[in-house]
């Protein structure tokens, strides 16, 4: 990959250009953090003409490597003003690698106010005025893109919260079925994209192929050794129940947010775990799959089709965080009314963590009782389409919302809701959610899966540290996070892959270098655009008002904390 693609708004041109060397060995949110820290002013206005949009395949994107496909999108974020790289599965990442793309940079903003779509492929990119898709879903955006451009491209496309500029707006992409529901969902990006006025970017790689190696023998072999590696029992309950089975296991830990982060058990959580939504997936039978890719060659296929009681598709994929926010955050117990609402955000472009802490804060004002569940379905329109003042409110994230609404414990770092894990019984995780350059970010760090004592503040910094420059790994990479359930404890195998893949010669100590270089240019970049150390922390009531279930506090000392990232 050696080509960046320059969209300027402004004028609606594309332009093509070598990317520098000094892009060489960086890729996904590596690339984006240095394109950021380089181009963007750090102060812009994020929904303004400065900043940026930018999609960044990761190293090994375009390759025949199982998992490799992710993709990375990032610029300033509107939800928390600080920098954001936003990651997500589908085909959005492989088919721009494939066209031999380090990066799509979207500049600028357009001089009157449209509704676009940036189609790439081999023979090149063009800006097309699309008015008649203006204020659509994003299912029917989908699907008659499909129509005009072909069944076979990847898309990565925004709903009405996006054109709304809501700070809530994530942007969908395409899995391999052609459903725009692998979503880069956190931090408002939706919002950026809306700004710049683009709805849809339609990549068609038709005509092209995985991209070779360096040394094809040693891909070859290495690709066998990794391929191997995924015969395990862990990717086996990766592949089984999804990240669903994360319901029972936050339960007994006691950090499963429950009725907006006041306790940490819930009593339906049996009702909505992920032992009952396989069982009743085989139950429904139809179109219902227990276990699906969510991009081809994936071989933990952790993804699902949750069918309805007719056994049609009710939505793609239904997740844990969604399943845990809609769920034990709302005091809700039931699957099908969560995945309608799943269902309601990925049409209407929203984040289903966000919406789902700023509904909760909604729920402890007094706008909707807890367990409301047709109250929660009627109020999500308003919130996607803005139709409301609450409506619009609540799009903007549960850190506006609390504010707002009056309720004094917001659960959000640097304006970003925390997703389904309480750190007062989960502590590593929220190191990671205090020092995440990205506001509260589960995948920056998580911790849940690590054999520890959660509830002993030692060692948590040192914990969170590892993870957080783990994770990084992948996210440069390309790779999906749950790779570790089979590589996790021989990282060579991933320096092995980027040797053969560009002939380098990286041993591990250099892929945790980049991932250090990475964080410390997200960093600077908040730095510059006016934060501290004092916004490395967690909302106070975490540290004050116990869990009632394990009586516990986040109670990691604020000077470890903010050692973390001293590497």
């Amino acid at each position: 990959m050696k080509k960046i693609l320059r969209v300027e708004m402004s004028n609606l041109s594309v332009r093509w250009e070598e990317a520098p060397p000094a892009y060489e060995k960086f890729g996904g949110r590596s690339l984006i953090a240095k394109i950021m820290q380089e181009e963007v002013p750090p102060h812009c206005h994020p929904l303004g003409s400065k900043n940026k949009l930018i999609f960044a395949p990761g190293l090994l994107g375009g390759t025949n490597i199982s998992s490799s496909g992710r993709i990375s999108i990032g610029g300033k974020s509107p939800l928390t003003g600080t920098i954001k790289e936003s990651n997500g599965g589908g085909t959005t990442g492989a088919k721009l690698a494939r066209l031999g793309l380090k990066a799509v940079v979207i500049e600028g903003k357009p001089a009157e106010p449209g509704c676009y779509v940036l189609k790439i492929s081999a023979a090149g990119a063009e800006v097309v005025s699309a008015p008649e898709l203006k204020g659509m879903g994003v299912y029917e955006t989908a699907r008659k893109l499909g129509d005009r451009f072909g069944a076979r491209v990847g898309m990565a496309l925004i709903g009405p919260a996006g054109e709304n500029l809501l700070a809530a707006a994530g942007i969908a992409n395409l899995d391999q079925d052609g459903n725009p529901s692998r979503y880069c969902g956190r931090g408002g990006l939706g919002a950026v994209m809306g700004a710049k006025g683009i709805k849809a970017v339609v990549v068609d790689d038709r005509g092209t192929a995985n991209l070779p190696a360096a040394d094809s023998a040693k891909m070859k072999s290495t690709l066998q050794e990794y391929n191997n590696m995924f015969k395990s029992p862990a990717v086996e309950a990766y592949t089984r129940y999804g990240t669903s089975a994360m319901v029972a296991h936050t339960n007994a830990l006691g950090c499963l947010p429950t009725r907006s982060f006041t306790r940490g058990r819930f009593w339906g959580a049996e009702k909505i775990s992920g032992e009952t939504m396989y069982n009743l997936i085989l139950t429904r039978g139809g179109a219902g799959r227990t276990t699906h890719s969510c991009m081809p060659g994936c071989l933990i296929r952790c993804s699902n089709v949750f069918p309805d009681e007719k056994g049609e598709v009710a939505v793609s994929p239904l997740e844990y965080e969604t399943i845990g926010m809609f769920g034990a955050n709302l005091e809700i117990d039931d699957l099908d009314t969560i995945a309608r609402c799943n269902y309601l955000c990925n049409d209407l472009g929203l984040d289903t963590i966000e919406t789902a802490v700023a509904i909760g804060l909604a729920m402890q004002a007094g706008v909707l009782p807890f367990g409301d569940r047709a109250g929660v379905l009627n109020l999500l329109p308003a919130i996607g389409r803005g139709t409301t003042v609450l409506g619009r409110v609540l799009g903007q994230g549960a850190a506006v919302t609390g504010r707002v609404l009056g309720v004094t414990n917001i659960p959000a770092v640097k304006g970003q809701a925390l997703p389904a894990y309480d750190p007062r019984s989960l502590k590593g995780i929220g190191v990671t959610y205090a020092t995440s350059p990205m506001g509260a970010d589960h995948t920056a760090g998580p911790t849940a899966r690590a054999k520890v004592d959660h509830l002993n503040p030692q060692g948590q910094v040192e914990l969170s540290r590892r993870v957080q420059l783990n994770s990084a790994i992948y996210d440069n990479l390309g790779l999906c996070l749950f790779v570790t359930a089979a590589v996790g404890a021989r990282p060579q195998i991933l320096a092995d892959l980027l040797n053969a893949r560009y002939g380098w010669q990286w041993g591990v100590e250099d892929l945790f270098e980049l991932s250090k270089k990475t964080i410390l240019m997200e960093r600077e970049f908040n730095r510059r655009a006016g934060f501290t150390p004092a916004h490395d922390r967690l909302p106070e009531f975490f540290c004050t008002e116990p869990l009632p279930e394990t009586n516990s506090v986040f109670d990691v000392p604020q000077e470890e904390v903010e050692d973390c990232h001293n590497f």
